[in-house]
């Protein structure tokens, strides 16, 4: 067999198909991946829909999806790291640009490549990848779970450690709880912040939060929102917002119940200007405002360690699991929040 099935997306006419196309050849210093499972993250919906668009594409025709896991197929030459057929791994979601000490120096690297959107990912049952993203996962962590990782996972855990640097005792607000915001509120707990208040107009999403460790959760809309969150934190106000959604009004929401000092943290991504009404508070206050993108190089390893270990369980983040030729179903389903899934996988 020399051809496979794989999610393409046609950039010039913006049509997504799944459709049979050649198995890729591993060249120097890459892998082929037998993939085993591909999350659906809502940069796919983004990308489809046109929000999204690729800086660095190198084709008019891209294979859709950057969190992957699956098996080592195939070695291209010249490999360094000595991994082999049969290696069971996780793929970290782009690849540096490769060309300056920045790759070393800075995160993330502002030339990075992201699989599945500027070259082909892994909604496909092979796919190539540079051995340099490639992170090696044991046996007991079940390859959908490792699949959301370098996304779903290691984009909040990123934000709330290296972003942020939130540490034990610290306030924190989550607004969104859906498949990022959810691991936002679980990596809070992990590193002890409190209280955590997680916001959403979404019932099920509410209680989803609370089952994941938040300590309050709140409908943004609701009266006396502020007092609200005032009440939980004495009165102090949150030390860290984090936008999940990457909607305007959440972000001007969230500012306004930061306290002395307080960070709003963007990690829901949106083309959308940023504007925050506050006037003087927010200076008097000395709040501020960071962009986050991603996760960073070693967020993928530190996640497999912490999952290995027992400290992070990525079970009731599987919403369920499709068939890769209904890729497409996937997509609509996650876009018009059917089930209110955290994560759906695709598995070839």
């Amino acid at each position: 067999m020399d051809t496979m099935l794989a999610g393409r997306f046609h950039l010039d006419s913006r049509k997504f198909a799944v459709e049979e196309v050649p198995i890729p050849v591993p060249g120097p210093g890459e892998l082929l991946i037998e993939v085993k499972a591909a999350g659906v993250c809502l940069s796919d919906v983004h990308l489809l829909d046109g929000s999204l668009a690729p800086l660095f594409a190198t084709s008019d025709t891209i294979t859709v999806g950057h969190e992957v896991s699956g098996v080592v197929h195939a070695l291209g030459p010249g490999l360094r790291r000595g991994l082999t057929v049969g290696t069971r791994v996780t793929l970290e979601a782009g690849k540096t640009c490769g060309t300056c000490e920045g790759c070393v120096r800075h995160r993330p690297c502002t030339q990075a490549r992201t699989a599945g959107i500027d070259y082909d990912g892994g909604w496909a049952e092979y796919m190539v990848t540079p051995e340099e993203t490639v992170v090696p996962i044991p046996d007991s962590l079940p390859f959908d779970q490792a699949a959301i990782i370098p996304d779903a996972v290691s984009t909040p855990y990123a934000a709330v450690v290296a972003t942020a640097g939130v540490r034990a005792a610290q306030s924190v607000g989550v607004w969104g709880v859906g498949g990022v915001g959810a691991h936002n509120v679980r990596v809070a707990r992990l590193v002890g912040a409190a209280p955590i208040i997680a916001v959403d107009p979404l019932p099920s999403a509410r209680e989803r939060a609370l089952a994941f460790g938040a300590d309050l959760a709140l409908d943004p809309a609701a009266p006396g929102f502020a007092d609200q969150v005032r009440a939980a934190t004495g009165g102090r106000g949150l030390d860290f917002a984090f936008d999940c959604a990457g909607v305007p009004a959440v972000r001007d929401q969230a500012a306004s119940v930061l306290g002395l000092g307080g960070s709003l943290i963007l990690v829901g991504i949106t083309p959308r200007p940023l504007t925050i009404t506050e006037g003087l508070t927010f200076n008097y206050l000395q709040k501020q405002v960071r962009g986050h993108y991603g996760g960073f190089p070693e967020s993928v390893s530190e996640l497999v360690r912490l999952t290995a270990a027992g400290r992070l369980d990525l079970a009731p983040s599987i919403t369920d699991h499709i068939p890769l030729i209904e890729a497409a179903d996937a997509v609509h389903r996650l876009e018009n929040k059917i089930g209110d899934p955290i994560r759906l996988i695709l598995v070839p």
